[in-house]
């Protein structure tokens, strides 16, 4: 089972059925794609279940629906287990950002660490779930696909925000101050932490 987000709201990529209450069914065969998200761009859909018969086949039948951007980011560690976030159109996130050219997925993932953070020396220790998310530009949705890393690293130079992707702030935030900052982030990223 995946989840793919519309803002903050799921559709869940399933081949099981189930009464609906504040979400919708839909059948991936049949259903498009501008009705699901026009549901839940409205106040009474809370969720869309989209529904396939073959699991396997299941995400990458979803993934036709519509032109995918691929992405790579970072949940970075310090020395003293802080992950590393950033401010950007005010919510707190990860650094992540478009592969480019022949990069790799991992190689991207580091660049945009860097690029959008100014932190250096970054190691990865291992892949984590890749999140869904559909988003709008120029009048035209798309899937945006980000790989996930965790990484890490002993950097402890200044920060250098990449303010003309919008980003303001930068931070090493600990234990609690993370579960603060996803009270306001986006609803894949509280699920990557």
């Amino acid at each position: 089972m995946q989840t793919v987000f519309v803002g903050d709201k799921p559709i869940i990529l399933t081949t099981k059925v189930e009464q609906e209450t504040d979400f919708k069914n839909y059948l991936l065969e049949t259903v498009s794609i501008e009705k699901i998200i026009k549901d839940l761009n409205s106040d009474t859909v809370k969720a869309a279940r989209l529904i396939y018969k073959d699991e396997k086949k299941l995400l990458k039948k979803f993934l036709k629906l519509l032109p995918n951007v691929i992405a790579g980011g970072g949940k970075v560690y310090n020395d003293k287990g802080e992950i590393l976030f950033i401010y950007r159109n005010d919510k707190w996130d990860l650094p992540k950002g478009k592969i480019e050219g022949t990069e790799t997925i991992e190689e991207t993932a580091m660049r945009e660490v860097s690029e959008e953070t100014g932190v250096a020396g970054l190691q990865i220790v291992k892949p984590l779930p890749n999140t869904y998310h559909i988003f709008k530009r120029n009048g035209k949705y798309k899937i945006k696909v980000t790989y996930w890393f965790e990484m890490k690293t002993n950097y402890k130079g200044k920060f250098s925000p990449q303010k003309n992707e919008g980003i303001t702030k930068v931070e090493w935030l600990n234990a609690k101050q993370s579960q603060k900052a996803l009270e306001n982030s986006y609803a894949n990223i509280r699920l990557l932490v």
